[in-house]
């Protein structure tokens, strides 16, 4: 379609300014600079959030707010994403797991325990720091999460920005590739999703891409102890269809038979922002059941 619009990057800015204000921003040491994080300080336990590949805590930024009320929120700036220095070459999910199971030691205290989610990249990264953290990860979620190994569906049809192209012609460019990968109805794809996934692209370091597409979830979660849950969007184009969704279903409750597994309808991947407040309703709910609080 025509490019008919000029989006207001610094107005946008200015709005993920005023949330991420609101939070302590938290340095943790790291090999190649540090480990950045934000905390907002809420009405419960700690709920740590690990963001997808490419993005930062602005993943979350929709969700946060609504997940405030009931959880201390800690968003990490993954390793090598966002404002955190860069993880240790060759790279590796480990490697990433380790800086921030170490940023975790610091932040929270010795004999509390914490809850955390991790969405796509994040998931599988969270899977590691998981099964690092016996008896202080007392529940892990798994949102939209890669590291399934062969029945990952990497996204086709996605275009990199080319040299000389407008401001407008990349917006645009970026919400036609947020349909392709992150959000299943246009209509949700607002001018603050594009601002969003331009920033984090920018500031993107490492490919995380190779990393999702290895089976390093599948290999974690026989060492979690935590309690299990997926929270997957009904169109996610990571999954290769109902039969995906069924069959991660499947392997995550083949660990822990009464996992819940959450299927939001209607969204695709990105489905705390295209269905924030379903899907916060959806994680605090399940938070209740899988471990008191």
């Amino acid at each position: 379609r025509p490019i008919t619009f000029t989006m207001d990057h610094a107005a946008l800015a200015q709005d993920v300014a005023a949330l991420a204000a609101k939070a302590q921003r938290i340095e943790t040491p790291g090999p190649n600079g540090p480990c950045i994080w934000h905390r907002w300080e809420g009405g419960g336990p700690t709920l740590v959030l690990l963001h997808g590949g490419w993005g930062s805590w602005t993943h979350w930024y929709r969700s946060i707010p609504l997940l405030t009320p009931h959880f201390t929120v800690l968003a990490a700036d993954t390793p090598g994403f966002g404002d955190s220095g860069a993880p240790p070459k060759p790279t590796s999910p480990d490697d990433i797991a380790d800086i921030l199971v170490a940023g975790l030691d610091q932040l929270v205290p010795a004999g509390e325990t914490f809850h955390l989610a991790g969405f796509s990249f994040g998931g599988l990264i969270g899977s590691v720091v998981a099964s690092k953290t016996p008896g202080r990860c007392r529940s892990f979620v798994m949102v939209g999460a890669s590291g399934f190994g062969v029945l990952h569906a990497p996204p086709q049809g996605t275009a990199l920005a080319e040299d000389g192209m407008t401001d407008d012609e990349i917006d645009e460019l970026q919400r036609r590739n947020l349909q392709i990968l992150m959000i299943r109805d246009s209509a949700n794809i607002d001018d603050l999703a594009v601002h969003i996934h331009r920033r984090n692209l920018e500031r993107g370091r490492i490919r995380s891409r190779p990393i999702s597409l290895t089976d390093r979830l599948l290999r974690a979660l026989p060492d979690i102890k935590a309690s299990m849950a997926g929270i997957w969007g009904e169109y996610d184009i990571t999954v290769k269809g109902q039969e995906g969704l069924d069959k991660r279903k499947e392997i995550i409750r083949s660990f822990q038979p009464e996992a819940p597994f959450h299927i939001i309808k209607g969204a695709g991947h990105w489905v705390m922002y295209e269905t924030a407040e379903e899907f916060a309703d959806t994680l605090t709910n399940t938070l209740k059941t899988l471990t008191p609080y």
